[in-house]
């Protein structure tokens, strides 16, 4: 089963959504014309899955062939890509995903928010995307967060959550193993967007974000149950101002 036959919607609803923060996510809705390709494609695949250590993702991954990849730029570049203050794709990938691990399993990065583009130079930019694939809203959605701290603070706190070992990291922030939901002393939730089946969203991936994992003893490598998403990340050179 090839995921190429999935086809995105030729004439998509894009909703802006208003963030605390003056910025927005851009919410499209029956995103796909049969989301369920995609699904028993996972399935067909669910062996192929893999954890990835390399990124903050607490869970399973498979990446999606370029051709596929390749159409998911196409939607962006036609319907999403200028509301970004993107000019032109540079390079992007996409993969199906499922959030598997247990609280305890996270490590200490994956107790808090993260963002997309710390390696991007002043005239590129990083958009992403997430499509709900799971029927269940309550496996949860995707929040956006602001730091409290200054920029200097905020990036020592990343910075030890990904090199100080899970107990240091504990000690010195007072964050615990746990998905992280609805802010703290550190960041603070400026707004979630909702799951639901077949709805696809893209942001910015400078701003703070996170799954929104609202029961984590529900999460499962089923494809067919789990909270199955696909993710694509595009690097796009910046509009001019």
């Amino acid at each position: 089963m090839s995921p190429q036959i999935a086809l995105f919607n030729p004439r998509p609803t894009v909703r802006q959504i208003a963030l605390g923060n003056g910025r927005a996510c851009f919410v499209v809705d029956d995103a796909l014309v049969d989301p369920e390709t995609l699904v028993q494609y996972a399935q067909a695949h669910r062996n192929q899955f893999r954890l990835a250590p390399f990124n903050a993702y607490p869970g399973v991954e498979l990446p999606m062939p370029v051709e596929f990849s390749a159409r998911l730029d196409e939607f962006f570049m036609r319907h999403l890509r200028g509301l970004l203050n993107g000019r032109r794709t540079l390079r992007m990938n996409s993969r199906l995903s499922m959030v598997t691990l247990a609280p305890g399993e996270l490590q200490a990065r994956q107790w808090i928010c993260h963002r997309d583009s710390q390696e991007v130079p002043p005239d590129q930019c990083i958009a992403a995307s997430v499509l709900y694939l799971f029927k269940d809203g309550a496996l949860g959605g995707t929040s956006f967060y602001v730091p409290r701290q200054s920029a200097l603070d905020t990036d020592l706190l990343l910075h030890d959550a990904s090199t100080l070992a899970n107990d240091a990291f504990a000690k010195k922030y007072a964050i615990h193993p746990g998905y992280f939901r609805g802010g703290n002393d550190y960041f603070a939730c400026v707004g979630t967007v909702p799951a639901r089946w077949n709805r696809m969203i893209f942001y910015d991936g400078s701003l703070f974000h996170s799954g929104d994992i609202l029961a984590p003893e529900r999460m499962s490598a089923d494809p067919l149950g789990g909270r199955l998403t696909l993710n694509g990340f595009f690097t796009c050179s910046r509009k001019a101002t």
